[in-house]
Order: C-alpha cells, then sequence, then structure tokens
C-alpha cells in the first residue's frame, strides 16, 4: 500500500504577537502605507511587510518576515500565489525582495544585524536598509542603507541635510530616504515631493476639494446664482 505524502503546510503566521509591537507598529504602519500609496498604480510591484517569506520548499521552518519589503515585476501568476496562500513563497514568486527594510527595537536589533542580513544576502535582496528611530541606539546608526555585490552587502553613501539628518538614494526604489525628528520620510526627486500615507493623502485630497467647492460657492455668488 502507497502512503500519501503529507501535505506541507505554510502558516500565515506563528500567532505570536510582534516583538515590541507597541513599540514597532506605527513605525511600521508609516512605512508600508507611504510605499503602498507610492506604487499602487503598479499592478506588479508587491509592498508588504510582517508577512512570512518561506523561502526553501519543504520546510515551513525556513521563514522570515521583514517590516516592510517590495517586490518589482511580480508575474500574474505570482500574484495569484500570493492571493491564495496569503504568504510569499520564493519558489512561486521567482525571486526575493528587491528591497527589505527593518525598523530597530531592542529585541529584534542583533538579529537585524545578523541573522536577517545573512539571510537576505543569500537570498538575493537587491538593497537592505535599516532604520533605527532613536537615532542609534539599537543599530549602531540612525539609517543604513546596503547594496547587493556578488553576494555580499556594502554600504550605501549616506548623506547629512542642512539640519544634520542622515539620508541616502535607493537606487532600487528611485527615492530618497531620510532619517529626521525620529521619523523616516520618503523624498520623490522625480515629482519633488514627500511621500504621503494613505490617511494623509486622503486628508489633502478632502482638504483639496472642499477648497473647490468653496471656490465654486464665491464663484455662484458673484454671478448672482
Amino acid at each position: 500500500m502507497t502512503t500519501k505524502p503529507a501535505t506541507i503546510v505554510y502558516p500565515e503566521t506563528d500567532g505570536m504577537p510582534l516583538p515590541d509591537g507597541a513599540y514597532q507598529a506605527p513605525l511600521y504602519y508609516k512605512v508600508n502605507s507611504e510605499l503602498d500609496v507610492h506604487f499602487k498604480d503598479d499592478p506588479h510591484t508587491i509592498v508588504n511587510g510582517n508577512t512570512f517569506i518561506y523561502y526553501i520548499e519543504g520546510d515551513p521552518r525556513r521563514v522570515v518576515a521583514p517590516d516592510c519589503f517590495v517586490i518589482f515585476d511580480v508575474s500574474d501568476e505570482a500574484l495569484e500565489s500570493i492571493k491564495r496562500y496569503n504568504t510569499h513563497l520564493l519558489w512561486e514568486i521567482g525571486k526575493a525582495p528587491d528591497f527589505v527594510l527593518e525598523i530597530g527595537s531592542k529585541s529584534t536589533a542583533d538579529d537585524d544585524l545578523g541573522r536577517k542580513r545573512d539571510l537576505y544576502a543569500e537570498m538575493g535582496v537587491r538593497e537592505y536598509w535599516r532604520y533605527d528611530a532613536t537615532g542609534g541606539e539599537f543599530y549602531g546608526e540612525a539609517l543604513v542603507g546596503e547594496y547587493l555585490v556578488d553576494g555580499e552587502y556594502r554600504s550605501l553613501e549616506m548623506h547629512l541635510g542642512h539640519d544634520g539628518s542622515p539620508w541616502g538614494r535607493s537606487e532600487v526604489l528611485g527615492l530618497d530616504i531620510w532619517w529626521s525628528d525620529e521619523k523616516i520620510r520618503f523624498w520623490d526627486p522625480e515629482s519633488e515631493r514627500w511621500l504621503l500615507s494613505h490617511e494623509e493623502e486622503q486628508a489633502g485630497r478632502l482638504e483639496a476639494e472642499a477648497r473647490v467647492a468653496e471656490l465654486e460657492s464665491e464663484l455662484r455668488k458673484l454671478r448672482g446664482e
């Protein structure tokens, strides 16, 4: 009698809360929300975070969950896989994230600087960034970006703004990434504007609509309508 191979399950979550969740949650949401808005018109670009990425087929223990990651040029078949499993199975997606960002915290910093950094290089993540809201308590640096060369990470050139804020250019995203007043900001050099979160974009749209309605009302009054 032939025994049917057991079905391998790749869980969507481990059921555990985020490490340092109360501290990381608002920082995590800001990063992912702004990048999600920026790339929303490209259906083949995935922006996600705190989602399991399984990187070796057949072994559900080989999993990592970056705070933020971006994958470009995702095929239609891979998009269907993501919808079906609500996880990222690299052997079905066909590629590693192009960009990963980790947010420093007391319980995760050592892992971000060690095991995860080595893993992302092995997976082929093209850029790996680390953001420390404290200015360096967790990572030793407020902001650092690295790019992959021959399987190893090299530091991206960082600059200082007029107020001393560090920033660097992400060639992968086509954006400048800034650390300013404990916050991370994304600057789009093409449109010459800061990226906005979903809430900020909606608030700006509502404000613009209200202003248009006000101008239309004033115009009707001038016409005597």
